[in-house]
């Protein structure tokens, strides 16, 4: 597996978990800015991604 495809995946998960334990009041101390930034970091993740994937055909 590609570096890229690794850190996308990796980002995603971590943002899926703080989202879903965020959800049901487990982390309710963590700011939605957080929240935003995980997700703005996991949309750029794979944007470089794709990106690199389609730079490699």
């Amino acid at each position: 597996m590609r570096p890229e495809t690794t850190v996308f995946l990796g980002i995603l998960g971590v943002t899926i978990a703080v989202w879903v334990l965020r959800g049901i009041g487990l982390l309710t101390f963590i700011p939605g800015g957080i929240l935003w930034i995980l997700l703005f970091l996991t949309i750029g993740a794979g944007v470089v991604d794709t990106l690199q994937r389609t730079k490699r055909w």
